[in-house]
C-alpha cells in the first residue's frame, strides 16, 4: 500500500479524477463503437460461416483506412492539444487544417481499393484459405458499398478527434450513441427484414452502416456550426502555413509510417491465419476480435487522456510537471492493465451467447483467441501508454522503432511457422507477440532519454 501512497508513482486523487472526466468518455465512445461492430459481426453470424467471413476479410480494409486516418489525425493532434495548452487560436486552425487536408487525399486511396480493386484486394486475404471463392462472392459485394463511408468517416473523425484533443469529450460520445442506436436498429431491420424492411442480408449491414455513418456526420457539422469551437475556421485553408504543415509531416510521418507498417503486418497475419484451414477459422477469428475490442477501447481512452495532459503541460511550458504527469500516467495504465485482463477472461462468457450460430470448431478458435488476448492486455496498455507519453512531445521515432522494428522480427517469424509448422493460428499468435515484452524496453529506454519533453508551440 506504501506505494500507492508515493507521489514519484501515483498522483493524488484529483489529478486521477481530472484524467477520468477525460478518459471515460472517450472510452464509452469507443465501447459504443466496438458494441455496434459486435452487433454486427452477431448479426451476420446468424447468416453462417461464409457469409461472416466475407464481412470480415472487407472489414479488414475498412480497419486499415481508420487505423492509418487515426494516424493521420494523431499527428496533427499532438500541435492541436500544444497549441490548445499555449491558448494560440491560430495554430490550432492550422493543426486542424493539416488533418482535414490529408485526411481526404488518404481517401482517394481508399476509394480506389474498394471500388477498382475490390476482388484482387480481398483475395490476398483468403490465400490458402479451402473456401476462398465462396468467402470472395460475399466479401467483394459488401467492401464496394463500405467504400460509401470514407468521407463520412473523415469529416465524423477529424471533428471528434479535436475535441478529444482540447479534452472536450462528452459531446462526440452523445453523437456516437446516436449514430449506434440508429445502426443497430437497421441492422435488426436490413439484414433480416423485419420492421417492415426488405431482407438484404450482408448488403443491409453495409446501408445500414453507410446511413448512420451519414447522419452522424450531419450531427458533428450542426454541433461545430453552433459550437463555433477555436480549432475550426475553414478560411484557414486560403491562409495555410505550408512551413507548420512540414513540421507536423516531419514530426508526423513517423507515426504514420510506423502505423502503417503495423495495419499492414496485421493484415498479412490475419491472412496467414485465414490460411490454416477453412470459413471456421476465418469466421472463429472474427469473433474473437469482435469480442476482444470490447477490451481494446481501454487503449483509446488511456492514450487519450495521456495525450491531453502532458501535451497540455508541454504547450504551457510546465516541463518538469509532464516528467511527473508521465510517471503517473504508466502507473495507472499497469493497474488498469491488469484490471483489463481479469475482465477479458470472463468475455469468454459471451461467445455461445453472441455467436451460438457458428460451428463448435469456430466457437472454439474464439475462446481461445480471448483467453490469450486477456493475458496480454497489461503489456499492451503499458506500451501504448508510453507511445502517447512520446507522442504528446512528439517524439515520434519511438513509434517507428517500436512497432517497426517488433514488425521486421515479426514477419518473418510468420512466414517461417505458416511454412514449417502445423500450428494452429493461437499458438503462432502468441509465438508474435511474446515481442511485445521487447516494445516496452525499447520505448522506456527511449523515454529516459527525454527527447519528448518539448514545447511545440514555442517554436
Amino acid at each position: 500500500m506504501r506505494i500507492l501512497k508515493d507521489k514519484r508513482y501515483f498522483g493524488d486523487m484529483q489529478f486521477y479524477k481530472n484524467a477520468l472526466i477525460i478518459g471515460i468518455p472517450v472510452i464509452l465512445q469507443s465501447l459504443i463503437q466496438s458494441l455496434v461492430s459486435l452487433i454486427d459481426s452477431f448479426m451476420v453470424s446468424g447468416l453462417g460461416d461464409i457469409k461472416m467471413s466475407g464481412v470480415n476479410i472487407s472489414g479488414q480494409i475498412l480497419f486499415i483506412f481508420m487505423i492509418l486516418l487515426g494516424a493521420v489525425c494523431a499527428s496533427g493532434g499532438i500541435f492541436l492539444t500544444q497549441f490548445s495548452g499555449a491558448k494560440d487560436k491560430e495554430g490550432m486552425q492550422q493543426a486542424f487544417a493539416f488533418k482535414l487536408v490529408t485526411s481526404f487525399l488518404l481517401a482517394i486511396f481508399y476509394f480506389i481499393v474498394t471500388m477498382a480493386f475490390t476482388r484482387k484486394v480481398l483475395s490476398l486475404m483468403v490465400i490458402g484459405n479451402t473456401q476462398s471463392d465462396l468467402i470472395l462472392d460475399q466479401g467483394e459485394e459488401y467492401m464496394f458499398l463500405m467504400g460509401f463511408v470514407g468521407v463520412q468517416s473523415i469529416i465524423s473523425y477529424v471533428i471528434a478527434s479535436s475535441y478529444r484533443e482540447i479534452g472536450k469529450v462528452k459531446m462526440p460520445l452523445i453523437i456516437s450513441v446516436t449514430a449506434t442506436l440508429i445502426n443497430t436498429i437497421l441492422n435488426w431491420g436490413l439484414i433480416y427484414g423485419n420492421l417492415g424492411m426488405p431482407r438484404l442480408e450482408i448488403k443491409g449491414a453495409a446501408y445500414a452502416t453507410i446511413i448512420a455513418r451519414t447522419i452522424e456526420m450531419i450531427l458533428f457539422i450542426i454541433y461545430v456550426i453552433i459550437d463555433k469551437p477555436d480549432f475550426i475556421d475553414l478560411s484557414v485553408l486560403k491562409r495555410v502555413d505550408f512551413k507548420m504543415f512540414g513540421q507536423i509531416l516531419s514530426k508526423g510521418s513517423m507515426i504514420i509510417l510506423s502505423q502503417m507498417m503495423w495495419v499492414i503486418s496485421e493484415s498479412i497475419t490475419s491472412a496467414i491465419y485465414n490460411g490454416r484451414g477453412g470459413a471456421d477459422i476465418v469466421s472463429g477469428m472474427a469473433a474473437s476480435f469482435s469480442i476482444a475490442n470490447l477490451l481494446f477501447v481501454s487503449f483509446t481512452g488511456i492514450t487519450t487522456t495521456t495525450g491531453v495532459i502532458i501535451g497540455k503541460s508541454l504547450g504551457s511550458n510546465q516541463l518538469n510537471r509532464a516528467k511527473q504527469e508521465k510517471v503517473w500516467m504508466l502507473s495507472a495504465a499497469l493497474v488498469f492493465g491488469c484490471f483489463m485482463c481479469l475482465l477479458g477472461f470472463s468475455t469468454t462468457a459471451l461467445v455461445p451467447i453472441v455467436f451460438g450460430s457458428l460451428s463448435q470448431s469456430a466457437q472454439k478458435i474464439c475462446k481461445g483467441m480471448l483467453m490469450l488476448i486477456a493475458s496480454l492486455m497489461p503489456i499492451w496498455t503499458y506500451v501504448n501508454t508510453q507511445l502517447a507519453v512520446s507522442r504528446a512531445g512528439g517524439d515520434t521515432k519511438v513509434c517507428m522503432w517500436v512497432d517497426g522494428g517488433a514488425t521486421l522480427i515479426m514477419l518473418p517469424m510468420l512466414f517461417l511457422m505458416a511454412a514449417f509448422t502445423n500450428w494452429s493460428p493461437i499458438i503462432m499468435y502468441l509465438a508474435v507477440k511474446v515481442l511485445d515484452v521487447g516494445k516496452i524496453i525499447i520505448a522506456h529506454l527511449e523515454l529516459k532519454k527525454e527527447r519528448w519533453v518539448v514545447n511545440l508551440s514555442d517554436k
